[in-house]
């Protein structure tokens, strides 16, 4: 068929569908973007997907016009994924674009679901302000309980994968304070929502005069819940505790090709330890504690010479310090081994240690799938990418904190942080958490969006937990984040270097902290049931 006689028409809509998904893909974290676009982005972005959805002529074209913004969004917010799989996993890069098409045909399906259900339940009606007054307002609640539900599923079900959810995009926006109440789902629920409204008062479609004030009830909530985001920014949800804490990150750099080379263990050691000597300048204090990122020893503790052990603890003793270091540690008694966090001081049991035994440790808990754990039937794609380490042992959910003088430490590794409602457990007992430490290797990923990404889901942990949160990674992004989730000092990416920062820790519990996501599941259901009860009377009436 020669190209001039193609429907362009036709295309037109799921072409902008795929630009519009790909454009919320950006409000994900800054650069190519400044900060403060980022949320506007996102809320028009979705706006254009409401208003098309609602369009829709049935079910069925609401799910797909849902599922190609959603296909774009993951095709350009995830492609670093190929970064991984085709420059250090050696798979050809038409192949590993393949993968990343299927993983987001895969991830798009919830937002597909969300569509389909938004056009089942009759919300293009309710945008109409065909049933009542509330018609709109009705139509908005619908969309975000139903777009809050299909990103929490999208997160939980086969071990989940949370990554670009919609809140992230408010970081930088009032929004962002109501992650202190609801978590990130409420950031979402209260933007679909936002989103919603901005569709019902802009679109394609010819306004009846008496239908404007039922628009722009929808509109006026969404203003006044930015306002009330912009109040919940002065309230204090937990204390400082204890004198600050000084603390040494150390942003090893060391390329991810390199990394697992036995070869090129002693050095890659030698230039942690060197980094973590650093001398301090004059008039400043030595560092209490010292991070490294995951796996900063990328070998099991019995394969490392014992004399490197002693090293590291004499480094300890001399600064009077306590090490934090990303670890690969096998149990030699039950042949377990776990992607784990361990503490070196003047006290530390070398021959624990060595044994794979060592009290003073974290064992991470949420394992990335193909990476740290192989699901049944795929041992064939983690040798073909030739993963290091890939099958690990999972740590329990709740784990003693790293004590610290008077602070306690609570790690994470890697994207544990993107499941914030996994981070509560260490804040709740009496001996809760102080201040939250995220232990990373994005080195796999190259210099991409992910880096930015994870930054801004740290932001967000540190605001729905009103805790500090700081990160030591490989490449970056390392720094720190203070409790109310502005950056307090972060090192350039790619570059072999040290920060040292004074954190301050803080007690006490946010609502989030306390209830975790409950409260915006509940309402989410809830609306549902409303308006699935709405749409059987909206029958029952037409049928008279």
């Amino acid at each position: 068929m020669h190209w001039r006689h193609i429907n362009w028409k036709r295309w037109q809509k799921p072409v902008g569908l795929l630009i519009a998904g790909a454009l919320q893909a950006l409000s994900f974290a800054p650069d190519p973007l400044p900060a403060w676009a980022l949320s506007p982005l996102q809320l028009i972005t979705m706006a254009v997907l409401v208003r098309s959805i609602w369009r829709a002529e049935n079910c069925k074209q609401g799910a797909i016009r849902a599922w190609l913004f959603a296909f774009g969004q993951f095709m350009l917010g995830l492609y670093w994924l190929t970064i991984s799989m085709h420059t250090y996993g050696y798979i050809p890069l038409p192949l590993a674009v393949l993968a990343l098409a299927a993983l987001s045909t895969y991830l798009a399906l919830f937002a597909g679901c969300a569509g389909w259900i938004t056009q089942k339940i009759g919300c293009a009606a309710w945008s109409e302000g065909e049933t009542s007054s509330t018609g709109p307002v009705m139509a908005a609640l619908a969309w975000a309980s139903l777009w809050t539900l299909s990103e929490w599923l999208r997160a939980t079900l086969f071990t989940g994968f949370p990554w670009l959810n919609t809140g992230y995009a408010h970081a930088d926006s009032w929004f962002a304070s109501w992650a202190s109440v609801f978590g990130i789902y409420g950031v979402t629920f209260l933007t679909a929502f936002c989103a919603a409204a901005i569709a019902g008062l802009v679109g394609a479609t010819h306004f009846s005069p008496k239908l404007e004030p039922q628009r722009a009830l929808a509109g006026v909530i969404a203003i006044t819940l930015a306002l009330i985001g912009w109040a919940l920014q002065t309230i204090s949800w937990s204390q400082p505790r204890g004198a600050p804490l000084v603390v040494r990150l150390v942003q090893g750099n060391v390329d991810q090709g390199l990394k697992f080379d036995p070869r090129l263990l002693a050095a890659n050691i030698q230039t942690h330890l060197r980094l973590a000597a650093t001398p301090v300048p004059a008039g400043s204090h030595v560092p209490e504690v010292v991070l490294l990122p995951e796996t900063a020893l990328a070998a099991f503790q019995h394969q490392i010479d014992p004399a490197a052990w002693s090293a590291w603890k004499e480094l300890a003793t001399r600064q009077a310090s306590t090490i934090l270091m990303g670890a690969a540690i096998l149990d030699r008694a039950t042949n377990n081994y776990t992607n784990s966090v361990i503490a070196i001081d003047s006290q530390t049991d070398l021959n624990q240690l060595l044994q794979g035994t060592t009290p003073a440790r974290y064992d991470k808990h949420h394992l990335v799938p193909f990476g740290e754990f192989i699901p049944f039937g795929f041992h064939w794609f983690v040798e073909i990418m030739r993963i290091p380490m890939g099958d690990f042992y999972r740590g329990k959910i709740e784990q003693p904190a790293f004590v610290v003088n008077d602070q306690r430490i609570a790690a994470n590794i890697c994207y544990e942080d993107a499941f914030g409602e996994e981070l509560l457990p260490s804040l709740s007992s009496q001996t809760g958490a102080n201040i939250l430490a995220n232990f990373s290797n994005l080195g796999w990923f190259g210099d991409s969006f992910a880096l930015r990404q994870h930054w801004q889901m740290s932001r967000m942990r540190a605001i729905e937990t009103s805790r500090p949160m700081l990160r030591a990674t490989n490449t970056g992004a390392s720094g720190a984040i203070d409790h109310t989730g502005q950056r307090i000092a972060m090192l350039p990416a790619h570059r072999a270097a040290v920060l040292d920062v004074s954190i301050q820790g803080q007690t006490g519990l946010t609502p989030y902290a306390r209830l975790g996501n409950l409260p915006v599941l509940l309402l989410s259901v809830l609306v549902l049931i409303a308006a699935f009860y709405r749409r059987r009377m909206a029958f029952r009436h037409h049928a008279r």
